[in-house]
């Protein structure tokens, strides 16, 4: 039998099934009471690793859920086609696809061997974990104008391999390799 978890003791990044499907946790917070004999009370914000559904709920301190059978495994993309994302389980070395839907938004990071974890949950393939920070090269950006901050930020636009755009300091050039948080899209660094 599955261990149960408290909902006071779920923080960010842990893996708990509620309403028989995986969640993870993005943000807790407690609310102790003021008053004698209130209750303490969690809010979660939490996604739906199945759908990728986001929103949050409150429960009560004290109430269960089960660990979920979840898995992360290593994995590196391979390619993409009619059929979905194809990625390689680095441990069995066996094809995994998911479809579109299940990889959302990660398609702007996603480049030939790029290493991710991938989420299986009962042994099914259902979602990515991206690394925190991906190089990418940049393929199109104009050339920055000696002294210009006109934009007030500093910055220009880049476009990148995979297709995305982001702003990026005035000294990147076209053709440079540069690292981009995957949670907060944002340039943070050459490479």
């Amino acid at each position: 039998m599955a261990a149960l978890l408290e909902a006071i003791e779920i923080k960010r990044k842990m893996v708990f099934e509620f309403e028989d499907a995986p969640y993870v946790c993005m943000e807790s917070d407690v609310s102790t009471p003021t008053a004698r004999g209130g209750q303490t009370l969690v809010r979660l914000k939490m996604r739906n690793l199945i759908t990728g559904a986001v929103f949050d709920k409150t429960f009560k301190a004290n109430d269960k859920f089960k660990e979920p059978d979840v898995s992360l495994v290593p994995a590196s993309f391979l390619y993409n086609d009619g059929d979905g994302y194809h990625f390689m389980d680095q441990e069995s070395y066996e094809t995994l696809t998911l479809d579109e839907a299940k990889v959302g938004d990660a398609t702007d990071f996603l480049t030939e061997g790029l290493m991710l974890q991938m989420h299986k949950y009962n042994g099914n393939p259902i979602a990515l974990q991206l690394p925190i920070f991906v190089e990418l090269e940049v393929t199109e950006t104009e050339p920055a104008a000696r002294g210009d901050f006109s934009s007030g930020s500093g910055t220009k636009a880049a476009k990148v391999e995979t297709g995305m755009t982001l702003r990026v300091p005035p000294f990147v050039k076209q053709g440079e390799r540069i690292k981009i948080s995957t949670e907060t899209r944002e340039f943070a660094g050459r490479v």
